[in-house]
């Protein structure tokens, strides 16, 4: 019997974290592949620190993508998260574009050829989850984790409050009670401030507002603890204080730990890299379960072998939820979608340019957008599902 009244934490960071600068310049030219050539292939990887970004890694794309042009939308991804302090300025800092191209070996193995069909890009394990403890479906310490950062941002980059900075974490201790959500215990805010007379308690004063927005009212006591800028000040922020890379937030990207994790990072990847697509279809599956009404939550486990199309296992665990017999469901879900890495892409619309946008504020319980952003969180598939197992 699962437990039903415990403390669950998750953290969000904003989009002038270090890790998720390298996201972002990660996911940009990726996009930047993919507007000049959907079936392009990327595996970039970002490092930043003190005014110095090196981009590394394998492409397979068109001669007009060339280095400066990739420096130069690494510049303007920095420009727009808001960097132009002295340790860290989108027009000052040196960017080194490392790209080459893709291994021929992999490019065999992954490629369709003759009679064979495209395979995965890699070996690995890849985990969806939905629940219902939001509206989006998604455990609610990290959606609203990501929130209340989310809100802030937008604060900032409105200029409500010009006293802060891009760097930013959050975190938020979310109390259960007979399995629900009910309260919070502790809230965590730390942020970067460009005015250094700012005490502890003055960044509260500004924050505060937005924290207390963007969680439910009655979530908020006179027993919650705050932790805000706990450290005092912080007016180094970004990579300058602290060296970025990609693909170090993967808790943050996906569930905040109340699911399991694969262990592949997401940025940087073109689609047929199963870490990022199959994560993002066990995801869409997860949610389409749940929204069907057969359970209130849904953990899905996918397998793959580099070179191999097919998947090379699929796992359904309803956590006790379930209304329908799960060796059934697994079946079903097989059925009404094509779980090959060809297959994610054309029924989800995942060649195209739309990574960028997905680099801060997690990967999943994002509206789904018109020009295909966040596909995989469509539930077009919950009435299908819904009526196979009925």
């Amino acid at each position: 019997m699962p437990r039903q009244n415990y403390l669950f934490t998750s953290e969000s960071v904003s989009e002038g974290h270090p890790d998720k600068v390298c996201d972002r310049i990660s996911d940009t030219i990726v996009d930047a592949y993919l507007a000049a050539l959907p079936e392009a292939r990327v595996a970039c990887e970002t490092l930043a620190t003190t005014n110095r970004v090196v981009i590394a890694g394998e492409v397979r794309g068109p001669e007009s993508i060339t280095t400066d042009y990739l420096a130069h939308l690494a510049r303007l991804a920095i420009r727009d998260i808001g960097y132009e302090q002295e340790g860290f300025h989108w027009e000052k800092a040196t960017v080194d574009v490392l790209l080459h191209a893709q291994s021929i070996d992999i490019a065999a193995g992954v490629d369709a050829a003759g009679n064979k069909d495209e395979g995965a890009g890699d070996q690995g394990i890849m985990f969806g989850y939905a629940c219902r403890e939001t509206p989006e479906l998604m455990p609610a310490p990290i959606y609203y984790a990501h929130r209340i950062l989310k809100l802030i941002s937008e604060a900032r980059r409105s200029g409500e409050t010009g006293a802060l900075g891009p760097d930013a974490k959050s975190q938020v201790t979310v109390r259960y009670e007979d399995g629900k959500p009910v309260g919070v215990t502790q809230i965590v805010l730390s942020t970067q401030h460009v005015d250094e007379s700012l005490t502890s308690h003055d960044v509260r004063a500004i924050i505060e507002p937005y924290v207390r927005s963007a969680l439910p009212r009655e979530w908020i006591d006179r027993d919650t603890v705050w932790h805000v800028n706990p450290t005092g000040k912080f007016v180094i922020g970004g990579p300058d204080g602290d060296c970025g890379l990609t693909g170090r937030k993967i808790i943050v990207d996906t569930y905040g730990g109340a699911a399991p994790h694969g262990g592949g990072a997401f940025s940087g990847k073109d689609p047929t890299k199963v870490d990022r697509s199959a994560a993002y279809a066990a995801r869409y599956l997860a949610k389409n379960v749940v929204a069907s009404g057969i359970a209130e939550r849904c953990t899905i486990q996918v397998s793959y072998a580099i070179g191999v199309s097919k998947p090379l296992s699929l796992y359904v665990d309803l956590h006790g939820t379930g209304q329908v017999d799960e060796a059934r469901l697994e079946k079903v879900l097989l059925e009404v979608m094509d779980l090959s890495p060809r297959g994610i892409r054309e029924h989800l619309g995942l060649n195209r340019p739309i990574y960028a946008r997905t680099a801060a504020y997690g990967h999943f319980g994002r509206p789904a957008e018109e020009d295909g952003g966040f596909s995989w969180e469509r539930t077009d598939l919950a009435e299908t599902i819904g009526s196979a197992v009925a």
